[in-house]
């Protein structure tokens, strides 16, 4: 038996296996890791001689928790985006996802962003991983404007407070929003929008010349998901921290006694007041029902306080200045007066409705 047949290929065998182990042992230590990142968090909160239920302290832990879990999720999905967009040339992502299909897209990645649980900052990575696979830039805007916006907790945390009519209509009205925007969006055509780092990806930069993609083994795709980590991560990772560090700060020191006032005010200004006082904000879907409930307690109209909230979580300022490191100036403007324009709508329509 020949030196080729019992000795050679063992030892590239033995070198598949350790990837796929190391790999597997990375995604169960990243799951771990994930779930304790509250304790982890808190943990170092009390560290910081501050009072945990101060301004201070509530800011300080939001961004002991935030950084490192965008940062996880970046990791993750960017990696795991970087091994699934090697099997797909660009020719068949396009045919696959463009054209035709693009509004089907859009309701399916609203759909995908209903089921996922992510505050506006937490949907960015997954939004570059969807860029980077050559995804249509109008779908990966409906996941990114429905993620944050409609998810199963605010959902149940609406139906708790107000009851079942409002949440549902607020679920049909938060997915019309993302589907239509993102459509409007892709209509407009403009991938030539998007950053010149992000735009060469997107328009076929899927697997390094020279790599043909149905002959590469799985170490290979394993390899190319690290590298996508080190590129993208290498651009963005500043820009999260720097727009964490801006919402935390908000969010340890929110104005409610102002808030209140403005959206208590029954005129026809006090509805985009309510948006453009959101923006500024960050937090979760979670995180803003608290303030929700307050407000309306106080006496503020409901389509209010529902534009403050949705402007809260899909347009918050912290996630502009993430998402600066993958669209254009002009770009994010387009996103913000699409998303505004329904919500808004929104806002008007509930009040007259309720």
């Amino acid at each position: 038996m020949s030196t080729e047949m019992t000795g050679h290929p063992q030892a590239p065998l033995r070198r598949d296996w350790l990837w796929h182990v190391g790999v597997a042992g990375f995604v169960a230590s990243w799951w771990w890791l994930y779930h304790q990142l509250i304790k982890i968090s808190d943990w170092l909160t009390s560290l910081v001689p501050v009072d945990r239920h101060s301004h201070a302290g509530e800011a300080i832990a939001f961004f002991l928790y935030d950084v490192p879990k965008v940062m996880m999720l970046l990791t993750l999905i960017v990696f795991a985006m970087g091994v699934v967009r090697s099997f797909f040339s660009p020719e068949k992502t396009r045919a696959l996802l463009s054209g035709k299909r693009e509004g089907v897209g859009n309701i399916l990645s609203a759909g995908l962003g209903v089921l996922t649980p992510f505050c506006s900052c937490s949907a960015v990575p997954l939004f570059i991983g969807f860029i980077s696979a050559g995804v249509p830039l109008g779908v990966t805007f409906s996941f990114l404007i429905a993620a944050p916006m409609v998810n199963e907790v605010a959902l149940v945390l609406l139906f708790g407070l107000v009851g079942w009519q409002v949440a549902m209509t607020y679920l049909v009205f938060g997915l019309g929003i993302a589907i239509s925007a993102g459509f409007v969006i892709g209509k407009l055509r403009l991938e030539g929008w998007l950053q010149d780092w992000v735009r060469d990806i997107h328009s076929g930069a899927q697997v390094p010349e020279g790599l043909e993609e149905d002959r590469l083994s799985m170490v290979d795709r394993y390899r190319l998901g690290i590298q996508a980590v080190r590129e993208i991560f290498a651009k963005v990772w500043i820009w999260i921290v720097l727009g964490i560090a801006m919402g935390a700060l908000i969010h340890g020191y929110v104005p409610e006694d102002l808030m209140v006032r403005i959206m208590g005010a029954d005129a026809w200004w006090s509805v985009p007041a309510a948006v453009l006082m959101g923006i500024p904000m960050y937090t979760n879907a979670a995180g803003v029902i608290p303030i929700v409930e307050a407000l309306l307690g106080k006496g503020a109209a409901l389509g209010t306080v529902l534009a403050f909230m949705m402007s809260v979580i899909a347009l918050s300022l912290p996630e502009m200045i993430i998402l600066k490191q993958v669209l254009t100036l002009r770009l994010i403007a387009v996103f913000i007066g699409v998303v505004a324009s329904g919500i808004l709508a929104v806002g008007y329509l509930f009040n007259l409705l309720f």
